[in-house]
């Protein structure tokens, strides 16, 4: 299934796509009060683009420009854009591991610390 074919409401949908961007984790409460950590990307094929919520150990699994599948996940609409979800029954697995690493842009002071420790 291609992005550009998801609308919110779809159901029992399977997609191919490379991690675009990915932000960093962050710790939300739910409503139970249990607490959770979250964070956001962005999914890519050649037809679109769709965010996607990784929850909990698919943080860690999933990684800038991985190629991923998703499979029996769905689509809802969150702030008025479509967002694909896992849910309880979909799940989310690594195809092809990216170079893009963590998720986290790379700054030249990052590439200067390198440099650094190799000289050391």
């Amino acid at each position: 299934m291609n992005i550009s074919d998801l609308k919110a409401g779809a159901s029992n949908v399977d997609v191919e796509a490379v991690v675009a961007e990915k932000d960093e984790p962050r710790e939300v409460v739910t409503k139970y009060g249990k607490k959770l950590n979250v964070c956001n990307a962005i999914l890519k094929d050649d037809t679109g683009s769709i965010a996607i919520s990784l929850w909990g150990e698919n943080i860690d699994m999933v990684n800038l420009g991985d190629k991923v599948k998703v499979t029996n996940g769905y689509v809802n609409e969150f702030r008025g854009t479509p967002q694909l979800s896992t849910g309880k029954y979909g799940k989310i697995e690594v195809l092809e591991k990216g170079k893009g690493g963590s998720g986290k842009p790379s700054s030249s002071e990052d590439d200067e610390e390198s440099d650094m420790e190799e000289e050391m």
